[in-house]
């Protein structure tokens, strides 16, 4: 994953816990990096061992540090990187999550390494939809249920989300009923 994701992990950590605590999730992790490259590829690895890390230093199950990223990296990383190609997918979460299939190939453009995952929208209702989510990253589900809810909080529109419906779903996988 590139550096943006692994800061996205530091800064979220220091904000939330302390300096101190973001030294020992580095030292409890073995990630002997001084500060991640926004724009350069690590290892995934990287991102798992610090995520774990971060749970054992908090006392917390790993899908809560998951959730809890997926919702800072929307209310704050892409917020702060990204406020434009936001603007850009929609004015409501309806709409951002209709786009949010092509979302990724602007990325692209930005990040030419990136292996990103895929979206498909079905069941388009006036107060809900389902999301298809597609990656080629074991373990990354819990991250996007934190995306989710942080769409909801950066458009003011509180949601409830069902999974898994009959389709496959797997830990790379999942079928997410959105409603709001």
């Amino acid at each position: 994953m590139y550096g943006l994701v692994n800061k996205a992990v530091e800064e979220l950590v220091i904000d939330k816990f302390g300096l101190e605590k973001w030294e020992a999730v580095k030292k409890r992790s073995g990630v002997d990096v001084e500060f991640f490259i926004s724009s350069e590829p690590y290892d995934d690895e990287v991102t798992y061992a610090l995520a774990n890390a971060v749970g054992e230093e908090v006392d917390i199950p790993l899908s809560e540090v998951m959730h809890a990223l997926g919702e800072w990296w929307v209310l704050k990383t892409a917020k702060e990187k990204y406020g434009s190609l936001l603007v850009a997918g929609g004015s409501n979460l309806k709409e951002f999550l209709l786009h949010l299939p092509v979302f990724h190939n602007r990325i692209s453009l930005i990040y030419p390494r990136l292996t990103p995952p895929e979206f498909r929208v079905t069941h388009v209702v006036e107060n809900g939809l389902r999301l298809h989510y597609y990656s080629k990253r074991q373990g990354l589900k819990e991250f996007v249920r934190g995306l989710l809810f942080g769409l909801s909080k950066l458009y003011e529109t509180p949601i409830t989300l069902t999974e898994p419906f009959d389709e496959a779903t797997g830990d790379s996988q999942a079928v997410f009923g959105i409603a709001w």
